[in-house]
């Protein structure tokens, strides 16, 4: 029987058994002392091929050092990146999603493996965020999480620029309103040194939700890559580490119904991204929290978007940090009491951080839910013909409601984006992306060339986009994404037709056609799986619908034809680990 007081380290360090494992920790430089201190592993994601993650190896050190001072031992691993914005439009972008789950796998790996007794995450580009909160949920060992921080803004001017205005401006540049001078401009001033994208897309709309989880202390991923102040962030949480092992402080205290809902409040009042919805269904599957992705649905009804922000804003994350960051935002949510009270990794409630807000005088970006950017919350879910467990639609960035178009069916991204590109694409079609799901894809590819694009053209509001993949962060108009089932699954996307007309209904979440898809489905045959092998033919093999966060670490949804295409599916919509 392990002592009352056993570290998880006790399996490999204690023991007249374990002196090999002893021997090759002394090579380490290990010595008796340490093998009485916690080990926390001091887990990376720093990669030089994106200025998301290429400056976390510097906010190691501060961290390593601070674990060291608080009387723990830090040992370190790092874990795989697949930069959404370098691969987007391409074959690697089925990647990215996959990477989520390879990269809690690794952590999962490296912390079981050594039998740690804490960790500290550092995390940056897109998907590590939510891998990071995955494992915690998972694994259930104490922990905390630290985002390496928003970029700063280009300049091209008196313009701030992110990397959306390059992606439009490729869509600008297409039809002829942008030279190649002028695009060679925007794409070399755009993105000025370290750190995420810079509006509220996935990465700072995650790293919002890991404060409101309460796996990150309340205000220290609000600090830009580049600011002073985000080496002592790093040391506060390599301290907080040490502190939350010592305590046997598990996260699953943090990542409860009420933290979920908050966390989904939040994405959806500061208009952020839509991955949001797949990201939060994941943690909480992790967790074995039962979650509904109407949940997104009832909270943006209930909460407006309090943020201007980028993508449909004005603002970056940047400006967010100076106006008073998640903090003040949190404040406005819990003054109106949209949100609830729930414990964090820092020992003080959400509220009691939340209470300590300050706001800069004249502040523009973070406004109140009595007097908001916009009188509903950034999300919606569809159901209907199209999509009888579940789509999501973006409402940040269009101010549509109804939308009634001719389709126009692509069986996949980069035929999607040649038609866009070569000016195919007109006011009232509605494009139809397929074949992009968890499992079709496989690896449920982003959208973003297509809608910058679109944008980009001035057709944001006029053309609707229907995926079975995602979108990210960054895009805008009116996009539904997340089709489920998936076309490859036997969903009705897949028996749509060039020239069927949809109707979408935002006020009735619905999706509907006017076509006979009964008739087409007696003679539907799965597509051909994609040839690509390896990884993503595993990852297609485990994987579970986007209604169900796409995750790996439960049996799918079963690969058949949905029995009844006009009825939703609403058990499947439910998340249980």
């Amino acid at each position: 029987m392990p002592k009352p007081n056993a570290k998880s380290s006790d399996t490999i360090t204690r023991g007249a058994a374990r002196a090999p494992a002893r021997a090759m920790l002394r090579a380490t430089g290990m010595a008796d002392e340490d093998f009485d201190k916690p080990m926390i592993g001091l887990i990376n994601t720093w990669t030089t091929v994106t200025p998301c993650n290429m400056h976390l190896q510097a906010l190691a050190d501060p961290a390593r050092e601070a674990i060291r001072e608080a009387g723990g031992v830090p040992v370190d691993f790092n874990t795989v990146v697949v930069s959404d914005g370098i691969s987007m439009g391409t074959e690697g972008m089925r990647a990215s999603l996959i990477s989520r789950e390879v990269i809690a796998d690794s952590i999962e790996l490296a912390v079981r493996g050594h039998s740690l007794d804490g960790v500290m995450i550092l995390v940056g580009c897109d998907k590590t965020i939510p891998a990071a909160a995955m494992a915690l949920a998972r694994m259930d060992v104490p922990g905390c999480i630290l985002y390496g921080g928003t970029i700063m803004p280009g300049r091209k001017g008196d313009k701030e620029l992110s990397i959306q205005d390059v992606f439009e401006a490729v869509g600008a540049h297409a039809c002829g309103e942008m030279s190649d001078a002028e695009l060679a401009e925007v794409e070399k001033a755009a993105c000025p040194g370290a750190g995420a994208c810079g509006g509220q897309f996935t990465a700072n709309t995650m790293a919002m939700i890991l404060s409101f989880l309460g796996l990150s202390p309340m205000g220290v991923n609000d600090i830009p890559a580049p600011h002073p102040e985000k080496p002592a962030a790093a040391a506060r949480c390599g301290y907080l580490a040490v502190e939350l092992a010592r305590n046997k402080t598990s996260p699953r205290q943090f990542i409860t119904p009420a933290s979920l809902r908050n966390a989904a409040i939040a994405a959806s009042a500061s208009g952020g991204s839509t991955n949001a919805v797949l990201h939060v269904a994941a943690i909480a599957a992790e967790a074995g929290i039962p979650f509904s992705i109407s949940t997104f649905d009832e909270v943006a009804c209930e909460t407006p978007v309090i943020t201007d922000l980028k993508p449909g804003g004005r603002f970056l994350a940047h400006h967010m940090f100076l106006a008073g960051g998640t903090r003040l935002f949190g404040q406005r949510l819990m003054q109106a009491g949209r949100i609830e009270d729930t414990p964090t990794v820092t020992g003080h409630s959400l509220f009691e951080e939340c209470a300590a807000a300050e706001e800069s005088r004249g502040q523009r970006v973070i406004k109140t839910v009595a007097d908001p950017v916009k009188p509903d919350g950034g999300f919606r879910v569809l159901n209907g013909d199209l999509a009888p467990d579940g789509a999501v639609l973006k409402l940040s960035g269009h101010s549509r409601t109804r939308f009634d178009g001719t389709a126009r069916v692509f069986e996949r991204e980069e035929d999607a984006f040649a038609a866009v590109e070569t000016n195919q694409i007109k006011a009232g079609d509605v494009v139809i992306i397929r074949n992009e799901g968890p499992q079709g894809g496989p690896g449920m590819r982003e959208m973003l060339g297509v809608t910058a694009a679109l944008v980009g053209q001035g057709l944001g509001e006029d053309v609707a986009l229907i995926t079975d993949g995602r979108f990210s962060g960054a895009s805008t108009g009116f996009v539904i994404g997340h089709v489920s089932p998936e076309a490859t699954a036997g969903g009705p996307i897949g028996l749509i037709r060039d020239g069927d007309r949809i109707m979408i209904d935002v006020a009735a979440r619905r999706i509907d056609t006017e076509a006979d898809l009964a008739e087409r489905r007696a003679g539907w045959t799965p597509p051909a799986p994609n040839p690509m092998g390896g990884v993503f033919a595993k990852y297609a093999r485990l994987v579970a619908s986007a209604a169900q966060g796409a995750v790996t670490c439960q049996p799918p949804t079963q690969s058949t034809p949905h029995p009844d295409a006009s009825e939703p599916d609403t058990n499947s919509q439910e998340i249980y680990a």
